[in-house]
């Protein structure tokens, strides 16, 4: 199986890493990857009492919000949030073709 890498602008080779999810329990909604993260791949969502995420943010129960993996295709791999984050949240995976 082949693995998807590039190269640096130094010609070293890379392999980019995707964001694939955030530790809801360790986000402390910050918001820093938000801001580093150029390809809205990043968005609040709301949890609920219970620790679940929540559709309607309309609703009585939300207990708080925290950063999600809203748009995954969007992600180009490059694990900025994942070095901005301070309290280390991100899971980021390597595509194997």
């Amino acid at each position: 199986m082949t693995q998807l890498t590039g190269l640096t602008f130094g010609g070293k080779a890379w392999t980019p890493k995707f964001a694939q999810e955030i530790d809801k329990d360790k986000c402390i909604s910050c918001g820093r990857c938000v801001k580093v993260c150029g390809y809205n791949v990043l968005g609040l969502k709301a949890l609920n009492e219970e620790g679940e995420f929540v559709d309607d943010e309309d609703d009585d129960e939300i207990e708080r919000k925290v950063m999600a993996v809203t748009s995954p295709e969007n992600c180009i791999g490059c694990e900025a949030c994942s070095r901005i984050c301070p309290k280390n949240c991100y899971t980021h995976v390597a595509v194997n073709n």
